[in-house]
């Protein structure tokens, strides 16, 4: 059975908050980030026809990654060079450890992709280990190793930058 047109809508507007984390960790990139959330919007809107009806957020995300794969493979058929290099810009920080978020950002950025993508989608967008596997076409088996290994190097990458612990000694 369809879904009238602006329930679709509704749920995929409800979905923009999860699409955005997950495509920032993808792209690694904020601006990066915000136009593999518009490619895919777009795309799932054009497509809502091919829409089965079952688990919309899966579907979408599904959508993402294949673009965002798609995207990889485009650049490295390009040889370009990046002008919008903002480093020397100072950034406001409104997290209360910045310290924190730097070091969590830089161990996130450091996995390989489908690491981190694994990492993502069990770790912050809470699905199961069966949906990863279909989201991403891949074994079951595969998701678990990634994910353990992500975990793994994230556990010892925060815990190699520190130079005081984060806890208070019981």
């Amino acid at each position: 059975m369809p879904s009238a047109p602006d329930s679709f809508e509704a749920e995929v507007l409800a979905l923009l908050p999860s699409l955005r984390r997950y495509s920032r960790s993808l792209a690694r990139s904020d601006a990066d980030g915000e136009d593999l959330l518009q490619d895919c919007v777009e795309k799932v809107l054009v497509r809502r026809g091919q829409w089965r009806g079952l688990n919309l957020r899966g579907w979408v995300l599904t959508i993402m990654t294949n673009l965002y794969r798609n995207g990889l493979r485009q650049q490295a058929n390009r040889n370009f060079v990046d002008i919008d290099d903002n480093s020397h810009l100072p950034a406001t920080e409104t997290d209360s450890d910045p310290l924190q978020r730097s070091q969590l950002e830089a161990a996130l950025n450091s996995l390989a992709e489908d690491y981190r993508a694994v990492l993502m989608l069990v770790v912050v967008e809470g699905y199961s280990y069966q949906d990863v596997a279909g989201m991403l076409d891949i074994p079951i088996g595969t998701v678990m190793s990634r994910l353990s290994r992500a975990r793994q190097k994230m556990t010892s990458l925060l815990s190699a930058d520190n130079v005081i612990t984060l806890r208070r000694p019981k």
